[in-house]
């Protein structure tokens, strides 16, 4: 009978049978790791002693750097090693890893494990240019300087080594990411990683933080030129960036970089690769860039471009491409992201208006098609059209079902919060003729929606928005105030309000002030709005919090309120509180009448 298959355990690596089976560490080798991994949790108390254990630990990795790189635990030690080991300690271990020829960079930089180690070794080198303390002596000075300009140079043997072998390392799900850190590391701007956060069982999750930080660091003249020959070279490969997500995301970091640091260079870049899609063949009429914007892969790749392209290249793929073609890719469930990203690049472009016009033709078919990252884009972009904002409320309110009769109109913000049209949302029909003041359920809010309500609060009209927000009752307000999503909706809201429609809103949150303290997202809120209001109004707040000072200074967010708001002078110093409310009300509108 023949076997099909092997079965794989849980824990257990798989295998590729194209790659080359890397050797493996020995049983009392791994257990030396282990060991040297558990002492580096411990921390060390005085740099002296943490040199010297580093300096120990790589004297046994010399002469078997390549094996203990591939190998699951020797690697990770390695990576955490390499963090704390001086320029010349580092150069020395990627000398040993590329060989006499560098040739073995491909290899260990193409490995599950190496691909990490070759990483945490290149995160290292924008320490090149750590000083010597005033304690070293001249000498040691220069000793320093020869040891940072050794690891320039293994930085810059690598990138002989991947120009030479860029279509291996763009393919490589291991070797585009050493690429991409090679990249960033060039150009001096480098991704932070975010640290994981700790469970109970002391497990790392991921944090919460979605962006990670980017610094910037000083590097030496050479890595210039090194990122300029290794751009060139990628864009020579163009072919291939296009057409894989590994490949993509490469040449994407670089877009990234460039913009940040090298504005012509990117400006340079996007020419480049523009000039390479839309030189492809296709049907007659129809643009070849309309396949990469519905392709899973390459349609990353044309959001980063459009989000980095220049108004006047923006008009001219709008002209020659899209023109016609918004709504199919509006619709598309790929290209769809594309026009996100090509509707925010273009919202302070002369060409907007007619991108406006074309996808209001069908914009109650996107919100079919639940597109709402389109609608949402839209919107934000129609803050700065104010002859767009008119029509678009309008839209938003066929669209939902509660433009006619105008009666209907105040029901409006339930219904952008949720998602919902007014049949569903109030469980009747439109023909009844009369708005149904209680709903059929409580208020549900979605990201989307919030989204939209945060968009139409920054409009110039907001009667109808404002009007909607006034007819809901207590315990709908308390819903949104508290909610994660709607808090921003009713922050936005209150904070762009004029001072008299701030002060009804305030009116009808009087009784949830403490509520509002004691809960997370509502605390914020409450914050943003204190911000805001005027002397008169932070004294109502205060007099609405100070009955509940017990409750509210043993509550884990309402306490920081407490604290913010200055109540304990409130309530013992009043004039003192009053005096400084007022100058910072004045501070607070000197800078406002700068910043206008």
């Amino acid at each position: 009978m023949e076997v099909k298959g092997k079965r794989r355990f849980k824990g257990e690596e798989k295998t590729d049978p194209k790659r080359p089976k890397t050797e493996r560490l020995d049983g009392p080798t791994v257990g030396y790791f282990r060991r040297v991994s558990d002492r580096l949790s411990k921390g060390f108390t005085e740099e002296e002693e943490k040199a010297l254990f580093v300096e120990n630990v790589l004297s046994e990795v010399r002469g078997k750097a390549a094996i203990i790189s591939t190998d699951r635990t020797g690697s990770l030690t390695l990576e955490r090693l390499l963090s704390l080991a001086s320029p010349a300690q580092v150069a020395e271990v990627l000398a040993e890893l590329g060989g006499e020829t560098g040739s073995e960079f491909i290899s260990v930089s193409c490995n599950q494990c190496g691909g990490h180690v070759m990483e945490s070794a290149l995160k290292q080198a924008h320490r090149w240019t750590e000083e010597s303390t005033a304690e070293e002596d001249a000498e040691g000075t220069e000793d320093d300087e020869e040891h940072c300009g050794k690891l320039e140079a293994e930085v810059k043997r690598l990138c002989g080594v991947v120009r030479e072998n860029m279509t291996v390392f763009l393919k490589d799900p291991y070797g585009s990411h050493v690429l991409r850190t090679l990249i960033q590391m060039l150009a001096g701007s480098l991704t932070r990683d975010a640290p994981a956060a700790q469970t109970g069982q002391n497990k790392p999750i991921r944090p919460k933080k979605p962006n990670p930080e980017v610094f910037d660091f000083e590097i030496p003249v050479s890595f210039w030129w090194e990122l300029k020959h290794l751009s060139d070279c990628l864009m020579e490969n163009v072919n291939v960036c296009v057409s894989s997500s590994n490949s993509s995301i490469a040449l994407q970091t670089l877009l990234n970089v460039a913009h940040r640091k090298r504005p012509i260079l990117c400006k340079k870049l996007i020419k480049g690769i523009m000039g390479y899609l839309t030189s492809l063949s296709s049907a007659p009429g129809v643009s070849p860039l309309l396949v990469f914007l519905k392709d899973q892969s390459s349609s990353h790749l044309m959001q980063t471009v459009f989000s980095f392209s220049q108004k006047a290249l923006l008009q001219d793929l709008y002209k020659n491409h899209l023109r016609k073609q918004l709504m199919d890719l509006a619709l598309h469930p790929i290209a769809n992201f594309t026009v996100q990203s090509f509707i925010t690049a273009a919202a302070h472009c002369k060409v907007f208006p007619k991108i406006f016009d074309e996808l209001m033709e069908g914009f109650e078919a996107i919100l079919a098609r639940d597109h709402m990252g389109v609608v949402v884009q839209i919107l934000e972009s129609c803050i700065h059209w104010e002859e767009k904002q008119n029509e678009m409320l309008q839209r938003l309110l066929q669209a939902f079902h509660c433009s006619e009769p105008a009666s209907l109109q105040v029901s409006c913000l339930p219904l952008f919060l949720s998602l919902l049209t007014y049949e569903v949302y109030y469980n009747t029909e439109t023909a009844e003729g009369d708005a149904v003041t209680q709903p059929a359920r409580s208020l549900s809010i979605c990201y989307h929606g919030s989204r939209m309500v945060q968009a139409l609060a920054r409009f110039k009209d907001r009667t109808v928005l404002m009007n909607s927000l006034y007819s809901l009752s207590s315990a709908d307000l308390l819903i949104l105030g508290t909610d994660r999503n709607g808090s921003h909706a009713l922050q936005m809201m209150v904070t762009a309000s004029s001072d008299k429609s701030r002060g009804r809103i305030l009116k009808k949150l009087e009784e949830l002030y403490v509520d509002l303290a004691c809960s997370s997202c509502g605390s914020r809120v409450l914050e943003a709005v204190w911000n805001s209001a005027n002397v008169s109004q932070r004294e109502s707040i205060a007099k609405k919090l100070v009955p509940s000072e017990t409750q509210l200074r043993s509550d884990q967010f309402a306490r920081h309120v407490w604290r913010n708001f200055g109540l304990t002078n409130f309530v013992r110093r009043r004039a003192e509180w009053q005096e400084f409310q007022t100058g910072e009300s004045k501070k607070r509108k000197m800078f406002s009448d700068i910043l206008q």
